[in-house]
């Protein structure tokens, strides 16, 4: 973990209330409450928690709310939600019995900002940390502490040993409480740490929906093709469903027919099965090209046409396969919270096994891709053969675009890269209502 990532900047010295949340009861190390620590100790604590203890053990700090920040980039809940609620009664609980805590959440404009271990990160796998673990990958995510005020290392982490839980709200909410072990109590709050994971998994995944869109637009008109249209079209309009669907989970509802997810959900599979068929065309002619030679660019453009420009019909298919990823993403999640409100004894435990099941097909997917992009990014490009022993210089001005925009495939890509911890940032208003940012590596 980055130090440089836990603390905002501040013209004065801030103190941060650090709270470890358990998502069940577990037996840990004793943790010293109330005595300040540096943010090199509160990354010891976490590598600690997260070896040590059975079940997954969060932190979760309160930072200042920066006066700019870019709410669109999160989804947002209104103060009757699960998630505000549960984080509200945290806080009251936690000020009760906490000057610190009372301090620095007395404004109610608080930034919160929950690191998930690695170990548990891991249930989200190739679709949430490591496709944003690379620097080089346009339009990037950064975290509303980065897109704000900056970063700098001033800040004094106080952890909050004894804060009561917050209560139960219904559903998946039965398994708030506190426990005692090894002399130190933790609070478990699993439903708080449920939510949070869910709403900024959901986050990241509508993030790059909103990505594949802009790119798919812009490829489909200099395309003008009617198919890819088409297909463009229907994924988009699943978004409604899955939007609604979001809302009524999220505010621990049920999901029924007439939402209408089983045909967005339909729609969606479909696009997948044509992601799944195309990725296997361009595994075949890859396979196909003579190993160790340089390839022709007509060669290559044959199996995929346009990758060698801006545009073209490969980028578009690419692009039509991330909007599916990403919309199936967002679908997974809810099936996982749906699965883990069924059974409110254990929440996240069900929440992580059902995304886990669930999101196989779609990491499989996503990783294959990847791999057709660095093993096309590798490729050597050869000029033209033909009778003639020279080649025009318009033909060496296009194959050195080519092998530009060819090798530039491989930029981002991230492939079976190491877990890493998880942030959730979540901004609270003083009415109560939040919004929850994308989940990005810690």
């Amino acid at each position: 973990m980055e130090n440089k990532g836990e603390t905002m900047t501040d013209d004065r010295k801030t103190t941060v209330p650090v709270w470890t949340l358990a998502t069940a009861d577990v037996r840990v190390p004793g943790l010293t409450a109330g005595e300040s620590m540096t943010a090199e100790r509160l990354t010891e604590l976490r590598g600690v928690l997260a070896v040590l203890a059975d079940e997954p053990i969060v932190t979760l700090e309160a930072h200042p709310l920066p006066a700019k920040i870019d709410r669109a980039k999160g989804l947002s809940l209104d103060a009757a939600s699960p998630l505000a609620q549960h984080l509200s009664q945290f806080i009251t609980q936690s000020t009760r019995s906490s000057l610190t805590a009372a301090r620095a959440t007395a404004s109610g404009e608080i930034l919160y900002r929950m690191v998930v271990p690695a170990k548990v990160a891991a249930q989200f796998e190739q679709g949430l940390v490591c496709s944003m673990a690379s620097k080089a990958a346009t339009g990037g995510i950064h975290s509303a502490l980065m897109n704000s005020t900056g970063i700098a290392a001033n800040a004094t982490f106080v952890p909050v040993g004894r804060a009561a839980a917050a209560g139960a709200v219904g559903g998946a909410g039965a398994t708030a409480g506190v426990a005692a072990a090894g002399g130190t109590v933790l609070t478990v709050a699993a439903p708080l740490v449920l939510m949070a994971v869910a709403v900024g998994v959901s986050a990241h995944a509508d993030h790059k929906r909103q990505q594949a869109i802009e790119h798919i637009t812009e490829l489909l008109e200099q395309l003008q093709q009617d198919k890819l249209d088409d297909e463009h079209s229907a994924l988009n309009g699943s978004r409604a469903a899955i939007d609604k669907a979001t809302a009524i989970l999220l505010d621990e509802g049920k999901l029924g027919v007439s939402l209408g997810l089983d045909s967005a959900v339909h729609t969606i599979d479909t696009a997948l099965g044509k992601a799944d068929l195309r990725l296997a065309r361009w595994q075949s002619a890859l396979d196909n090209l003579p190993e160790g030679k340089a390839v022709e660019l007509d060669t290559l453009t044959k199996s995929f046409p346009g990758v060698d420009d801006h545009g073209g019909t490969f980028r578009a298919h690419l692009e039509l396969a991330s909007l599916a990823i990403a919309l199936m993403r967002r679908v997974v999640i809810l099936q996982a919270v749906e699965s883990a409100q069924s059974d409110p004894g254990n929440p996240f435990k069900n929440f992580t096994r059902a995304l886990k099941r669930d999101q196989q097909r779609l990491d499989e997917l996503e990783s294959s891709i990847a791999g057709v992009l660095v093993r096309l990014s590798a490729l050597e490009l050869a000029g033209p053969s033909g009778l003639l022993p020279v080649i025009t210089t318009g033909e060496v001005d296009r194959l050195m675009r080519a092998a530009h925009r060819i090798r530039k495939l491989g930029d981002g890509v991230v492939v079976n890269s190491r877990t890493t911890d998880v942030a959730i940032e979540i901004a609270r208003n003083k009415d109560g209502s939040v919004v929850v940012f994308p989940a990005l590596p810690a």
